[in-house]
């Protein structure tokens, strides 16, 4: 039987580090994020219904700015609904075509930064979620050139560690080096992942 992993974390802990990993590791890995730019891709059925609902306003160059698309939808919850509306079920049916597609004792680890907010959890064989203080994390996005009140916005409209962790088989501690991430990637790898697929 395959083995479907879901690997969650707020923004900025380290999560897409941790998928690069068990991806070296022999994992095939999905970003949630990545299917969700590919539905709303020119000549997308998505990307007609996005041009509908929202007008040329959001184009740059022929293609959806998902930067000035990301601002409508922060500010405006019923833009936000409709949004979501377009793309979530593109992104579920990419998903379980993935999923189907699996051979037997193979692992996929769907990286889904809103596995909480989605109510996704049941779609999962093993649930990780990987955790950073605060104070770090909000340093990992300055450097990635983003703004102070930009980071506060997301942080606060993603669900909270405490959510995050109630539904995790298991947490990961990317308070450390990359090195010790790596260890205790591998460590789940070896100790639960691989013995479980192989079931």
């Amino acid at each position: 039987m395959a083995f479907v992993v879901g690997l969650t974390g707020g923004i900025g802990s380290g999560k897409s580090l941790a998928a690069q990993f068990f991806s070296q590791l022999g994992a095939l890995v999905i970003d949630a994020d990545q299917l969700a730019r590919s539905v709303i891709e020119r000549g997308s059925e998505g990307f007609d219904e996005v041009l509908l609902r929202f007008g040329d306003g959001v184009l740059k160059n022929g293609d959806i700015d998902r930067a000035s698309l990301g601002q409508i939808v922060f500010e405006n919850p019923q833009a936000k609904k409709d949004l979501e509306e377009i793309i979530h079920p593109r992104i579920r049916a990419e998903f379980e075509a993935a999923v189907a597609s699996l051979t037997p004792g193979q692992v996929l680890v769907y990286e889904i930064p809103l596995l909480v907010e989605t109510n996704a959890a049941d779609r999962f064989d093993y649930i990780i979620t990987v955790e950073s203080k605060a104070e770090l994390r909000k340093e990992r996005l300055r450097s990635r050139g983003m703004f102070h009140s930009d980071i506060e916005k997301r942080i606060a409209s993603q669900a909270s560690e405490d959510e995050r962790r109630k539904i995790a088989d298991c947490i990961l501690n990317n308070d450390g080096s990359e090195d010790e991430l790596l260890r205790q990637v591998e460590n789940v790898w070896e100790s639960t992942i691989l013995p479980r697929a192989q079931i």
